[in-house]
């Protein structure tokens, strides 16, 4: 009788394990290891002369839009941009570089994050074949190079389900406040003006917004016992003032995103582009030549 090795399509991810959420250790750990991979200061003003901080919208906008075609794990794109905001707080760049900067942050991500990671090949033709896969490669070294190969980064999407599990929400609720926060958290690293934020701020923010905008702490104030925000300041220990200042800037990007969606710029030039056997390949619409105007 033979045997056949049948593959699915889908990757079947190991169940979460209640025991790390369990530990207060964990938690600690994280708190204590997020400074380590967050920029020391505002490159923008610092570093990079040629960059602004609207060009890295437009590229951060298209690296997500590349994570959502090709379903990434939610984890990649943070982690993506964790790495090109360390490497341009530290290497003076050119502008006409920075979606190849993005291509090689998506490629390195996928790598540590994904079941699958994103092909050389697929992301030059996302670029519009603006890039190539020798320059993937070689600017892959060098970013490995410059972030001193310590790619293992905490990002916002760490903290969420400790937050969550210490929240006295029901389990029906869960699944919704945890997409609304994962959606904030990607909004979120679109906006350069989060960089300096720590990774558990952004996360508690994050939930902290969605369980507002859900109107859940209205509905349940009992089950609370007291004000949400003093519940998450007192899990990841963070000041509320503080808290509540990174929770309004979240909900005013919203605001600000939702504004811009409802009156689209026309955008020409990515939306498609075709494979070496001209099948059609879904491409993003963001046009990074702007970048380069």
């Amino acid at each position: 009788m033979e045997l056949f090795c049948l593959e699915n399509e889908t990757y079947r991810r190991a169940q979460k394990d209640p025991n790390i959420f369990c530990d207060e250790r964990v938690l600690q750990s994280l708190l204590t290891l997020e400074d380590r991979h967050v920029p020391q200061r505002p490159y923008f003003k610092s570093v990079q002369n040629d960059i602004q901080p609207f060009m890295r919208r437009i590229v951060a906008t298209w690296m997500l839009e590349v994570c959502e075609e090709e379903k990434c794990d939610e984890d990649v794109f943070p982690l993506a941009m964790n790495y090109l905001d360390r490497f341009l707080a530290a290497v003076p760049t050119r502008k006409c570089y920075l979606q190849l900067l993005g291509a090689v942050c998506l490629l390195l991500a996928s790598k540590l994050k994904a079941c699958q990671p994103l092909s050389t090949k697929k992301l030059c033709i996302y670029t519009d074949n603006s890039i190539t896969c020798q320059q993937l490669l070689e600017w892959e070294l060098v970013v490995l190079s410059k972030l001193k190969w310590n790619m293992a980064a905490v990002t916002p999407l760490d903290f969420i389900e400790h937050i969550l599990h210490k929240l006295p929400i029901p389990e029906d609720r869960l699944t919704l406040i945890r997409k609304h926060s994962q959606t904030f958290i990607a909004l979120c690293a679109t906006d350069h003006s989060f960089t300096m934020y720590p990774p558990s701020t952004i996360a508690t923010g994050s939930v902290g917004a969605a369980v507002c905008g859900l109107q859940l702490q209205e509905k349940e104030h009992n089950m609370w016992g007291y004000s949400l925000m003093e519940m998450l300041a007192k899990i990841t220990n963070t000041e509320v003032d503080y808290l509540k200042s990174c929770q309004e800037q979240i909900e005013q990007l919203l605001a600000n995103s939702l504004k811009e969606s409802q009156h689209p710029q026309k955008q020409e030039g990515g939306a498609t582009s075709k494979t070496p056997d001209s099948q059609t390949l879904s491409c993003t619409p963001t046009d990074v030549r702007d970048v380069n105007l």
